[in-house]
């Protein structure tokens, strides 16, 4: 791959980051603008997830049927429109109704990224390319989250969509086409699904992401209402797990090249489950931010493993595995944030218990779910 299509790749998870997080953390903010509760206000959140992951079943078998350059360019002025929509929006409606598009429109950029590393790269050095995209994603992460905490939030969206609108001019003229596999379009689930490898996998990954998103996107509200913590705090304390992300994407490819991708994996839901040990215990504010930081670095850990992982596959899979990488971790995401707010309502601290224990049930029986292989 040449080193300018990877800074555009770059360049497009950086545009789709930068308010994913930070939406999280304006729930408060939103609610307040728009005379709503913060739960009904954290519809923003899985009204995005939930259509990003439909949406990316469709993107991979298309880069094998169309031309990417196109997909691209299309996607990203949808995109940047919706972030226009939604930094205008008049009432609460219309700023679900943004982020429905966006989600739509966003989940074009993962499959594409993780597919043309694995065609350009050898398994020996994709954990570290693969960290290196997502550390990006994640800078642009912490970037929103940060200014989430001084910005109104309007600005976290038309910062986004101003910038994808520059990043077009730069696509057309030297993002290089890419010539199709195969002239008919066509979507087939099925047979990967028939590989007991790729089964077990898409099942870890589904129930990772659901416990990950049912917990991380309900962070604000609990900084908000347990600790009474102002928009300001709670974004630098949300922060601290894209800062942490950053490292933790770039460390986790490495670690995947150097130790292994099942060790990394391994790793990062041990400190997950110890940061959700902490949270349980409600300790002193000060202490929130050292929690947010290995939280946010067994995140990335295990989610830098597994990306990896799923580059190993065979080549005949890879279309359908990039996609169904996006759409299982937004999808179960979604579904996550959805079913946990309902839990958290009644008792975060009941929340996060359920979570530490499924997170240990996890690590406990996930030798059956993605060892297979390795």
């Amino acid at each position: 791959m040449k080193k300018l299509t990877f800074i555009i790749l770059c360049l497009e998870g950086a545009i789709l980051s930068f308010n994913v997080a930070a939406a999280a953390a304006l729930i408060p903010s939103v609610a307040i603008d728009f005379g709503v509760s913060e739960f009904a206000a954290g519809r923003i959140v899985w009204l995005y997830m939930i259509p990003y992951g439909i949406a990316a079943l469709f993107y991979g078998p298309l880069v094998r049927s169309f031309d990417a350059k196109k997909i691209e360019l299309i996607c990203l002025l949808s995109f940047s429109a919706a972030n226009l929509l939604a930094a205008f929006s008049k009432n609460i409606s219309m700023l679900f109704a943004a982020r429905f598009l966006m989600g739509v429109f966003g989940a074009s950029v993962i499959p594409l990224a993780l597919i043309l590393i694995a065609q350009s790269q050898g398994s020996e050095k994709r954990g570290r390319t693969i960290g290196i995209f997502f550390a990006s994603t994640f800078i642009a992460s912490l970037l929103g989250l940060f200014l989430s905490g001084i910005l109104h939030w309007r600005l976290i969206f038309l910062l986004p969509a101003i910038s994808g609108l520059m990043l077009l001019p730069l696509i057309h003229f030297y993002l290089p086409h890419f010539a199709p596999e195969n002239k008919k379009f066509s979507i087939n689930y099925i047979e990967p699904f028939k590989n007991k490898v790729i089964l077990h996998m898409f099942t870890y990954i589904f129930i990772i992401s659901l416990l990950y998103h049912g917990l991380q996107q309900w962070l604000s509200v609990y900084f908000s209402t347990q600790y009474s913590l102002g928009q300001f705090a709670i974004s630098m304390l949300i922060t601290l797990t894209s800062l942490s992300g950053v490292f933790g994407e770039a460390i986790g490819g490495l670690l995947s090249d150097k130790i292994g991708r099942i060790k990394t994996v391994n790793l990062g839901i041990i400190l997950m489950i110890i940061s959700v040990l902490f949270l349980i215990l409600k300790l002193p504010v000060f202490i929130l931010g050292l929690i947010m930081i290995v939280w946010g670095l067994g995140w990335t850990f295990n989610h830098a493993g597994i990306s990896t992982m799923l580059t190993d596959l065979p080549k005949k899979f890879l279309h359908e595995a990039a996609s169904l990488n996006s759409s299982v971790r937004f999808v179960s995401g979604g579904i996550g944030v959805a079913a946990s707010g309902l839990i958290m309502q009644k008792s975060f601290i009941s929340g996060f218990t359920i979570f530490g224990i499924c997170l240990l049930g996890l690590l406990v029986f996930n030798k059956r779910l993605i060892l297979e292989r390795y």
